[in-house]
């Protein structure tokens, strides 16, 4: 009989894992457990919420912190008296009778070091930590302010192979304490409506993993996920929350154009080395337009521009690259805010994000929190800085000399984003991280050249402000070749007024004018790749990751992929690539 119930014993805290909400409250006061009823109260707000579950069903009340605990314990009881009443008409409707007499009103206490709180004290008083509120013949633990999801949602795209990273935001605790288990469906349902509602049953979802990042198999194509996680604050939990998914894990692209660069990056760049990517992952409200789907990428199939399945491709890549700062251009904010910041914060990095004025998209730059700490940030819009900022009155004299091309100029809303990060291993070691992305028209050359005027001259303000004898890392989608102004006045330190680049939207607009670096010659770090932006008609070097060789050396360059694997689908993007343009990786030695 002994090794029966030992065994059984054994089971039921896997039994537990799979089972639902009602089913673990049950199982809860067999073990003699109290549940959790979680208060959160803060100072200077005229509510507090109290939360907690009740023979299956949440009940979450907003009251006043002011009023006296009676109103609410007997708001309690009324509910319950509610629910039972509802219950009697069921019976009769089924032709049952009720009894003569209705029943007793629920008894609902609070107690505090063993006595019971006194149904005149306010609110604010007195829910407090470790107290018990008592419903009936059932207990619960208070806890005030305990950790709690304020976010919780699942991707709605679910590819095999492709890492799931929920957007979770927590209130009262620490992410990293917090505990996760994901489940599969044993009976594959892909319906939305089946999506709301999990199965309590016990034995309908498998546990298949653990840990806040779940890659699915493709023994889960098919099924839904569960994912279930206690939100914690070291010792202390707060109320567990279910996330079922609305669809069903699909089939992934097979291999994509990153996965054999990830080879190279399967490891952390080691102190003193930083690996740095910067990507244009081509926003969402470009690859939706109608030019998109038949104009520009008509070659690509139209799920794969869709931005849940991109957002698989994009999350998977930058993961595997295990970068220490990640410089990313045409990031839509919602796609920083919801997709991007959870996933990448789930793999060790933090993010600051710089919206393009007038647009819907921007500028995100993450960094490893294990490695670095952001001090300050001096993003600017550019135009904006030309006629604002006094070091740049000597520029913006020479380009007012042209209306046409001042005008051109001042219309374009293009940001410069600035970040000064400390070396954690080593107090008082900083790097400037900038990021751009310059105007885009291929007649634009003379534009750009003022605008990259613009940036160094902030850039170096920055640095001697702020951090002097700092390296510059510029990463961005600069839209120069190696042969345009742009990349001569960066590499060189200098253009020449004959540069052709100054008549390049035609006469009418033509500036010419001797345009100095504020910064000696800088190298780029990926050299100059055959192309970093391939699509079907255009294929050039766009973007690059400039360093100062005098403070920094390139330690490894991660290889672009192939031409075939390019091509495998005519251009980019494509089923296997999620963006127009390619990531460049690379370590780069900071001198310590």
């Amino acid at each position: 009989m002994l090794n029966h119930l030992s065994a059984a014993l054994r089971l039921f805290p896997r039994r537990l894992l799979s089972s639902s909400p009602r089913t673990l409250t049950r199982a809860r006061r067999l073990l003699g457990a109290m549940e959790l009823a979680v208060v959160r109260c803060l100072p200077g707000e005229p509510k507090l919420t109290i939360s907690f579950c009740l023979d299956g069903s949440h009940k979450h009340m907003l009251r006043d912190q002011d009023e006296p605990l009676s109103k609410v314990l007997t708001r309690i009881s009324n509910s319950i008296s509610k629910g039972q009443g509802k219950a009697k008409k069921s019976k009769k409707s089924r032709g049952q009778q009720p009894g003569e007499t209705p029943p007793e009103p629920t008894v609902v206490k609070l107690f505090y070091g063993g006595a019971e709180v006194a149904d005149t004290v306010l609110n604010s008083e007195a829910w407090r930590d470790g107290a018990v509120l008592q419903v009936g013949d059932v207990k619960y633990s208070v806890q005030r302010n305990a950790p709690t999801f304020t976010t919780s949602e699942l991707p709605v795209s679910l590819l095999a192979g492709f890492p799931v990273c929920p957007n979770l935001e927590l209130e009262f605790g620490n992410l990293q304490d917090c505990e996760f288990t994901w489940f599969k469906e044993n009976t594959p349902n892909t319906s939305p409506e089946a999506a709301a509602e999990v199965s309590g049953q016990d034995g309908s979802w498998t546990e298949v993993g653990c840990g806040r990042v779940h890659v699915p198999s493709n023994q889960d194509i098919g099924c839904r996920l569960k994912l279930r996680c206690t939100p914690k604050d070291g010792s202390r939990s707060g109320l567990v929350k279910e996330l079922v998914s609305v669809g069903a894990v699909e089939a992934g692209p097979g291999v994509c154009t990153f996965d054999n660069r990830h080879s190279y990056t399967v490891k952390e760049a080691e102190w003193p080395s930083v690996r740095v990517v910067s990507y244009n992952i081509l926003a969402d409200v470009y690859a939706q337009t109608e030019l998109s789907k038949n104009v520009l990428y008509p070659y690509c199939a139209p799920y794969a521009l869709q931005l849940d399945y991109r957002q698989n491709l994009i999350k998977k890549e930058l993961a595997g690259y295990n970068a220490d700062i990640i410089c990313l251009q045409e990031v839509d904010k919602g796609v920083f805010t919801d997709s991007l910041t959870p996933a990448l914060d789930a793999f060790g990095l933090d993010g600051v994000f710089r919206i393009k004025e007038k647009q819907h998209e921007g500028l995100a730059t993450f960094y490893r929190r294990s490695k670095f700490q952001l001090l300050s940030r001096h993003d600017i819009v550019l135009n904006e800085a030309l006629t604002s900022d006094p070091i740049h009155s000597e520029l913006l004299q020479k380009v007012s000399a042209n209306s046409a091309l001042k005008d051109k100029i001042l219309q374009r809303s293009t940001a410069l984003q600035v970040s000064v990060l400390e070396d954690l291993n080593k107090s008082g070691r900083k790097v400037c991280v900038a990021n751009t992305h310059l105007y885009w028209h291929p007649k634009g050359g003379n534009v750009r050249l003022v605008q990259m005027g613009v940036a160094l001259q902030h850039l170096s303000h920055v640095i001697s402000k702020v951090a002097p004898g700092a390296p510059l890392v510029f990463c961005g989608d600069f839209n120069s070749s190696p042969t345009s102004g742009v990349f001569q006045l960066v590499t060189e330190a200098a253009v020449p007024q004959q540069h052709a680049d100054w008549s390049s939207s035609g006469p009418e607009e033509s500036c010419s004018m001797e345009l100095l670096s504020t910064f000696p010659p800088l190298l780029s770090a990926c050299s100059q790749p055959a192309y970093t932006n391939y699509v079907g008609g255009f294929h050039g070097c766009l973007d690059y990751i400039f360093i100062q060789p005098d403070s920094m050396q390139v330690e490894q360059v991660i290889p672009m992929p192939s031409h075939q694997e390019v091509t495998t689908y005519e251009a980019l993007p494509s089923v296997a690539h999620p963006s127009d343009h390619i990531a460049l990786i690379c370590d780069l030695r900071w001198n310590p």
